[in-house]
C-alpha cells in the first residue's frame, strides 16, 4: 500500500481530453487532476494535439509531447501505423532519460509500442508498470482491422504486450477473458468502473422529449452512419421523433450524407463536437441515448446517460463489453444488429415503456453507481502503483 506517501506517477496515453474526445481519453484525463488533487505528483506523455507554445490545459499536471501532432486515422477511419510508433519511441527516449523519477508508469495497452517501450526501459529505472486493458481484440477482428499480414502481425504485437510483467486493468469481463486467453501472466483486474459524475440520479420532471441521443466519436466502428435510416424507419411510427448526433471523426460526412438522403435536415441534428455540458443536457432530455458500437471496451456514456434516468439501446456483438451495463428492460436494450428495422425497434419500444423505463433506469443508477464509480477505480490503482 502507498499509504500517504507522495508518489510521482507517468501516464502514458497518444491522446489528451478535450483535445481528443474519447472514454479512454477522459478516463486518464480524470485520473491525471484526481492524483494531483490528492496530492502526488503526475507527468503525461502524450502526442501534441495542440498549438506549439500554447498550455496544454491540464493544471497541476505536467503534460510532455513526446512527439508532434498526427494524423491518428487514415482515410477509411483505420488507425495509421506511424503515429503510434513515432509515440513508442518519444515514450522509449523520455523514460530512459527520466524514468528513475517514476514510482509508476501507468499506460494504455493500445497502441501497444508505448507499452513495449515501458517494458524495455524499465531495467534503467524501478518503476512498476501499470496498464489499463480497455480492448482486446482477437485474431479475426485485427484480420478485418488491418488484413492478412498486418492482421497477423498486430495481433502478435498485442500477445506480446500481454506477457510484459505488469499489473493488468480491465473495464469488463469479456476484455478480462480474453487477455487471459492472450497469455497474460498474473491475474487481470477488472475495475469498477470509470464513472465521475454525481452519484444520486438526476432524472428531469416531466416526459421526455422524442429525441434520440448520439454522443462519440465518428469512427468505423461506432457505425454511427446507422442512426440516419433507423431514425427515418421509427419515424413512420413516431412522426415527432427527432435526434441528435454530437461529435466528430471521419465518419461525420457520412452522417451528414445520409441525413440529407434521407430527407431529415430539419429532423436529425449533427453539430460535431458539442461542450461536455451540452452532451448532459441532450442526454438528460432525450428519449434515449443509441449506441450502435460493434466494438465497446466499456460503453461509459451508458451510464452517463443512466444518471438522468435516460435509458440507453446497445447492439449485441462478440467485441461489445457494453452490454455488460444493460439490463434489457430496466435500464434499456439489446438490439440483435445495428440494422435500421432493428433499432427503430428499439426505440419505439422505449418510446412505448414511457415514464416506468425512465423511473427504472435511475433505480438502476443509483444502485449501481457505487460499483460503477471512478473513486473505486482511483483506490485501486493509487495501491497498484504503490506496492513494492
Amino acid at each position: 500500500m502507498s499509504g500517504d506517501r507522495r508518489l510521482h506517477i507517468c501516464l502514458v496515453y497518444d491522446c489528451l481530453f478535450p483535445h481528443t474526445v474519447g472514454g479512454a481519453e477522459r478516463w486518464y484525463r480524470n485520473l491525471a487532476e484526481r492524483l494531483v488533487a490528492e496530492g502526488h505528483q503526475v507527468t503525461y506523455l502524450t502526442l501534441r494535439q495542440w498549438d506549439r507554445g500554447a498550455d496544454a490545459g491540464v493544471p497541476g499536471v505536467e503534460v510532455v509531447a513526446v512527439g508532434p501532432r498526427m494524423g491518428l486515422y487514415a482515410g477509411p477511419g483505420r488507425r495509421r501505423v506511424l503515429p503510434p510508433l513515432v509515440f513508442g519511441w518519444g515514450v522509449l527516449w523520455h523514460l530512459i532519460r527520466y524514468g528513475r523519477r517514476y514510482d509508476a508508469v501507468h499506460t494504455a495497452s493500445f497502441p501497444y509500442f508505448s507499452l513495449l517501450a515501458a517494458a524495455i526501459a524499465r531495467p534503467f529505472s524501478r518503476y512498476r508498470i501499470v496498464v489499463d486493458w480497455h480492448e482486446v481484440w482477437t485474431r479475426d477482428y485485427w484480420r478485418e482491422y488491418l488484413g492478412g499480414v498486418g492482421g497477423l502481425l498486430g495481433w502478435l504485437v498485442q500477445r506480446l504486450c500481454a506477457r510484459v510483467p505488469q499489473r493488468a486493468f480491465c473495464f469488463s469481463r469479456l476484455h478480462a477473458a480474453r487477455l487471459h486467453a492472450e497469455g497474460l501472466r498474473g491475474e487481470a483486474t477488472t475495475l469498477p468502473g470509470e464513472y465521475a459524475g454525481p452519484m444520486q440520479p438526476r432524472g428531469r420532471s416531466g416526459p421526455a422529449q422524442p429525441l434520440v441521443v448520439y454522443a462519440g466519436r465518428h469512427i468505423p466502428e461506432k457505425r454511427v452512419p446507422a442512426l440516419v435510416p433507423a431514425i427515418a424507419r421509427a419515424r413512420a411510427d413516431l412522426p415527432e421523433l427527432r435526434a441528435s448526433i454530437l461529435g466528430n471523426g471521419p465518419e461525420r460526412p457520412e452522417v451528414l450524407r445520409q441525413i440529407l438522403r434521407h430527407g431529415l435536415g430539419g429532423v436529425v441534428d449533427a453539430p460535431g463536437f458539442v461542450t461536455s455540458a451540452e452532451v448532459s443536457d441532450a442526454l438528460a432530455s432525450g428519449l434515449c441515448l443509441v449506441l450502435p458500437s460493434a466494438r465497446e471496451g466499456y460503453g461509459l456514456v451508458v451510464v452517463e446517460a443512466a444518471a438522468h434516468g435516460t435509458p440507453s439501446i446497445v447492439v449485441a456483438g462478440p467485441d461489445n463489453a457494453a452490454v455488460e451495463l444493460i439490463v434489457e428492460g430496466e435500464n434499456g436494450f439489446i438490439s440483435p444488429s445495428a440494422g435500421a428495422a432493428d433499432l427503430a425497434n428499439a426505440i419505439l419500444r422505449v418510446h412505448r415503456a414511457g415514464a416506468g423505463l425512465r423511473a427504472s433506469t435511475a433505480q438502476w443508477f443509483a444502485r449501481n453507481a457505487p460499483g460503477l464509480s471512478f473513486e473505486g477505480s482511483l483506490a485501486i490503482a493509487v495501491d497498484a502503483y504503490g506496492r513494492e
